[in-house]
């Protein structure tokens, strides 16, 4: 898989860029602060429709503007599509394929497959929870697109029982049974089954991508680190210790879970946490409380991992996600952000090599020497220059377009 051309308008620093691409790798050189990782990160919308930087849209349009285009014509097999999202500021995005244009921007997802690699990547190990689970779904939907309708549905229903469990709470604080609170009460079960039935089918999905990328991740931990103490990944689910399965040995993997028995489980759960739900105004099980565990050895890799521990588990994920849409039959597209300069010379050199092998790589970088000359190719130079409009991005190609070892 590859992108032939692309184009933004209005996109963060961007008033208007189109590039054509091609297989194999392309460089993006300007200092920090010029734009080179707005075009990555445009990239990644298109494939993901989030940000790997914010988690709203409106950062994403350029000042002074209430619209951005992102377009892409993606290569697969021998067949092209034209991708287009529109971000709109106060109004629903919209999304075409091929000029025509879909009911929801979510029907693009799994056209473009990318793995983005950015300096953020640290807060998968060393952040919140939401991190590592917003890792896993990012990548449950760009694998299997129709994930991206069931976590959709899954966090309207816990909106609205989240909205009735504050209603009833409030009544339960006044003393008083209102209306509302009543009202509220006697629709929770309906939420409950509702509310189960998609989480049943989203945590079910989650176990089975770990079932499958779990061992990649071991392995490129495993020869990134050598020295450093094995990796293992664990799914804390809220629902117990039954639904919290460990990767480590990929020859004693867990089988990946069954919905109705998670299903069952979920709705036990639900009743069980009913009046600290209501005393909380919160909804306490599901899995958007659940966590994914980077052990290395018998500890959390968050709070006990050196500084190049957490850079390879981080690379390590990274790469397990691209090793695994790759055995899925395409090379997604890889894309490095500013990485090479804060890798020591054996992660360097696992990423390079990886980076090497990928059918299409995008790879920024404030200055040459920061690029492993074996991924040498293709150059853009990425500057900002003050206009009456505003400081805006603007690339040129370079005259010297391979340069190989």
């Amino acid at each position: 898989m590859y992108v032939r051309t692309f184009s933004l308008r209005d996109f963060r620093s961007w008033d208007a860029v189109s590039v054509d691409l091609a297989p194999g790798p392309t460089v993006l050189l300007g200092r920090n602060g010029h734009g080179k990782t707005n075009l990555l990160e445009a990239l990644g919308y298109l494939s993901t429709l989030t940000s790997h930087r914010v988690s709203g849209d409106a950062p994403l349009l350029r000042a002074g503007t209430s619209r951005a285009l992102v377009s892409a014509h993606v290569v697969n097999a021998g067949r092209e599509l034209a991708l287009d999202v529109e971000i709109n500021d106060g109004k629903s995005n919209r999304a075409r394929i091929n000029q025509s244009p879909t009911r929801r921007p979510r029907e693009i997802l799994g056209i473009l497959r990318t793995v983005l690699f950015a300096p953020e990547d640290l807060s998968l190990v060393r952040g919140d929870p939401a991190e590592r689970r917003r890792f896993l779904d990012e990548l449950l939907t760009t694998r299997i697109p129709r994930l991206g309708g069931v976590r959709a549905d899954y966090d309207k229903v816990l909106r609205q029982r989240s909205a009735l469990l504050k209603t009833a709470g409030g009544a339960l604080r006044r003393g008083a049974r209102s209306a509302d609170g009543a009202g509220a009460l006697a629709t929770l079960d309906v939420w409950d089954g509702h509310l189960a039935s998609h989480g049943a089918e989203l945590l079910a999905a989650r176990i089975a991508l770990l079932h499958d990328l779990a061992p990649h991740v071991v392995a490129a931990y495993r020869s990134i680190a050598p020295e450093s103490r094995p990796a293992l990944l664990r799914y804390r689910s809220s629902l117990g210790d039954a639904l919290s399965p460990e990767f480590a040995d990929p020859a004693r993997r867990p089988e990946p879970g069954d919905r109705e028995t998670i299903e069952t489980a979920f709705v036990a759960a639900l009743a069980a946490a009913r009046t600290r739900e209501i005393e909380r105004g919160v909804c306490l099980v599901g899995p958007h409380r659940d966590e994914l565990e980077l052990i290395l050895g018998d500890q959390p890799a968050k709070g006990y991992a050196s500084h190049g521990e957490s850079w390879s588990y981080a690379l390590s994920l990274r790469l397990g996600a691209f090793e695994l849409l790759r055995s899925d039959g395409t090379d997604p597209v890889l894309m490095l952000d500013d990485v090479f300069a804060e890798l020591d010379r054996r992660r360097r050199t696992a990423l390079a090599a990886v980076a090497e092998s990928a059918e299409q790589v995008l790879i920024t970088a404030a200055v040459p020497e920061d690029v492993p000359p074996e991924l040498a190719g293709v150059r853009f130079s990425v500057r900002a220059e003050d206009t009456d409009r505003g400081r805006l991005s603007v690339l040129t190609r370079t005259e010297v377009e391979e340069v190989r070892p």
